[in-house]
């Protein structure tokens, strides 16, 4: 199983999206990650064949994605940042719905609507109405019915937005549990939504791929060294205004300082070990903002 995407390019007047992506997905979980703007989720509308690319080609198993047609999207599930319900369905209606527009059979389509419902915790929930479900409640069936027709390709854009921290451990768990045997995808701008379960990251800025690798590889490419020091309060808006602060927190005695450089910011600055977040920063932050990744 290979989708693969070869140097393809997509402009909208003069915004570059995306600026000659390369890259070969096997089975596994890929994490794209970049802040908004990036150019994430019109790559991701290319792998779904919502748009065009203006160059370059988009494959699974060697033939065009666009020629595959409705061959391509009946092994691909899709779950977009912003996904469409009729809000007086109940969640087995729209279900119901889904199954219809995919294809199942109405046996099939009952069935796989119940497995999945079971198994994103929204069984219990199936006659509540769509409106009157919480944000979070809304992405577990938005990923239910991605997964209806058993994809061999599944893509997720921002899939936690507006999700709190529990629900995005949920989240987080169910997508390790729906990523054997597949390609999954999933664009974020959320550090933590990818570190634990994407065993493959590509970091996406400007439209192009700036690196990608395991979480491992990624955080050993940045030049940098991670720094903890102590200072003053008065003191945080001359770090902020010459360094990367990747996080700051309140002490008795002032601030605690997570910086990013090259060179040891403070005599007093011990050396720390550098995670993802730290990594995030160093490709997409700037100095002079405060960066609470």
């Amino acid at each position: 199983m290979e989708l693969k995407v070869s140097n393809i390019t997509k402009n909208f007047k003069d915004l570059k999206a995306v600026d000659g992506v390369s890259y070969t997905f096997n089975k596994g979980v890929y994490g794209l990650l970049g802040v908004n703007g990036a150019g994430k989720t019109t790559l991701m509308r290319m792998l779904c064949t919502l748009t065009k690319p203006d160059n370059g080609e988009i494959s699974f198993d060697g033939k065009n994605i666009f020629s595959l047609d409705d061959e391509y999207r009946k092994i691909l599930g899709y779950l977009p940042q912003d996904f469409g319900f009729y809000p007086e369905f109940t969640v087995w209606d729209y279900m119901g719905y889904i199954s219809s527009i995919k294809g199942l059979r109405p046996s099939v389509g009952k069935q796989r609507s119940e497995e999945l419902l079971k198994q994103v915790g929204m069984w219990r929930l199936k006659n509540k109405k769509m409106k009157k479900l919480s944000g979070g409640m809304k992405r577990r069936v938005g990923i239910a019915q991605a997964m209806l027709n058993d994809p061999k390709i599944l893509i997720l854009d921002e899939p936690t937005a507006g999700l709190d921290p529990s629900e995005r451990i949920r989240f987080r768990n169910l997508i390790s549990e729906l990523s054997e045997n597949r390609i999954v995808l999933l664009s974020t701008h959320i550090v933590s939504d990818v570190e634990y379960i994407a065993g493959q990251i590509l970091l996406m800025k400007d439209g192009k791929i700036e690196r990608s690798g395991t979480a491992e590889e990624i955080i050993s490419s940045i030049p940098e060294k991670v720094w903890v020091l102590c200072t003053e309060r008065e003191n945080v808006d001359h770090y902020l205004k010459n360094y990367k602060v990747s996080n700051i927190k309140s002490t008795s005695d002032g601030a605690e300082l997570r910086i990013i450089s090259a060179e040891k910011p403070k005599d007093n600055a011990t050396s720390v070990n550098i995670t993802l977040e730290d990594v995030f920063l160093s490709y997409f932050g700037e100095k002079g903002e405060s960066a609470d990744v």
